[in-house]
């Protein structure tokens, strides 16, 4: 039998690129897979074995001609740590019952709910679950409610009066300085009001929604959806408001420094119901949090990945109709005085029964 021709050091130097080259790109779809499962680079790092483990069966679909060493030397995995794996019983297979259940809520939420809400749905339904395990449950049924926000910005520099920020509170450090932090807080309804406006950019063209919230339990008070963000459409909002027959005597009204709100005819409207207004500093847009807050959130849970679905502005105004009222009324949010979770309409109702809610978020 004739002797093979020894290859020579290029040949060699060929074969061990390839190897490496091939190895790499092993290693990289491992990594994809891996980050997939524990949701960013730097937790991939400390990834516990079962996510290892299930990392390597996704890339071994991937690279089937990829033997077990190799997908064990780029996952950095024990031989007998992935047969030990490979033994055991899905970890999440007597959460199927609890899984089933935070697919109902999410669903019924229409994909709106994120962790923190689907945990207090279900607490209210007996199970006695940590968020953090309705998280990994989550994470792994795919259900991910966050999505990025655009924001509006009204302020067209000094057009009338500016008000004081009503919603600033000073307090003095242990070092003698003193520093200022906005006060969200009251102690019942209609005491403090905050309002905005926020554009929605559609297939058909853009509107704009300004509404009022109130920062004790949360609800939305008022609001006017226009194609136009104009004095018309704050006259609409406040004629709303006022025609619900609140007393708002010593109201602090609050709201950025946006031009229409420093209109003469709105600084008299406020005044003539014995309402005081408030504005933000300029650049300051923490003091306007709680509507800026809402917006995130509705824009989030019925705009984006939905702008198909409204294919014109009845129908988008029939839908903001129909989800103000849903957050009213069913939605539900910490409520701090009370230490529960409940929709806002259900705080305001329970405030007239001597039930103390405090404004949150």
């Amino acid at each position: 039998m004739p002797k093979k021709k020894p290859k020579s050091p290029e040949s060699l130097e060929l074969e061990r690129l390839r190897r490496e080259n091939y190895m790499l790109t092993l290693e990289n779809a491992y990594l994809k897979n891996l980050r997939a499962l524990v949701e960013s680079e730097e937790r991939s790092r400390g990834a516990k074995p079962r996510q290892r483990y299930e990392a390597i069966l996704q890339t071994k679909g991937e690279f089937e001609e990829a033997g077990l060493s190799e997908l064990l030397s780029v996952a950095g995995l024990p031989k007998s740590t992935y047969f030990y794996e490979a033994k055991r019983r899905d970890f999440d297979a007597k959460n199927a019952g609890l899984i089933g259940e935070i697919e109902r809520i999410f669903a019924s939420s229409r994909g709106r709910y994120g962790v923190r809400r689907v945990a207090a749905e279900l607490r209210s339904l007996g199970f006695a679950v940590n968020h953090k395990k309705v998280q990994r449950l989550m994470r792994k049924a795919g259900l991910s409610a966050k999505r990025k926000t655009v924001h509006y910005n009204s302020y067209r520099g000094s057009v009338g009066k500016v008000a004081d920020d009503l919603i600033i509170a000073e307090y003095v450090r242990k070092d003698g300085q003193v520093h200022h932090k906005s006060d969200f807080s009251c102690t019942g309804p209609n005491q403090k009001w905050t309002t905005d406006v926020s554009q929605f950019t559609l297939p058909w063209g853009k509107c704009y929604l300004s509404p009022i919230k109130d920062m004790y339990d949360g609800r939305i008070v008022a609001y006017d959806l226009s194609l136009r963000a104009d004095m018309s459409q704050a006259k609409r909002m406040l004629d709303r408001a006022f025609s619900l027959g609140y007393d708002l005597s010593g109201l602090i009204f609050h709201s950025d420094q946006g031009w229409q709100y420093q209109q003469n005819w709105y600084v008299e409207r406020l005044r003539g119901r014995g309402i005081l207004q408030s504005m933000s500093r300029k650049g300051n847009c923490l003091d306007n949090c709680i509507m800026e807050s809402f917006f995130g959130t509705m824009k989030n849970e019925m705009l984006y990945g939905h702008e198909s679905e409204y294919r014109s502005f009845e129908s988008f105004a029939k839908a903001v109709e129909e989800y103000i009222a849903w957050y009213n009324k069913t939605r539900i949010r910490y409520q701090k005085g009370m230490k529960k979770w409940m929709p806002p309409l259900a705080c305001f109702e329970a405030s007239f029964g001597g039930h103390p809610c405090g404004a949150s978020l």
